[in-house]
């Protein structure tokens, strides 16, 4: 399940673990016009990690889920 926020500076989309045991905390994504930040909670450590990835670096990600193996430039894709 995830649900798709608009706020005014950002968009928010929370991705929630419903498969079973065990489940893994809610990865929250949160898109800015400048950078992408994924955030997951920690239990171990009591924090929430975040890692920002530019808007280049994200469109690569999303590319690069359903392609085979290997090494790729922008102008292969």
């Amino acid at each position: 399940m995830f649900s798709i926020e608009h706020d005014f500076d950002k968009t928010v989309i929370t991705l929630v673990d419903e498969g079973s045991e065990p489940l893994g905390e809610d990865v929250i994504v949160s898109s800015y016009e400048d950078r992408i930040e994924v955030a997951q909670y920690d239990a171990e450590t009591g924090q929430t990690r975040v890692v920002v990835l530019s808007v280049a670096q994200m469109r690569d990600l999303v590319a690069a889920v359903s392609l085979p193996e290997g090494v790729y430039t922008q102008d292969d894709l």
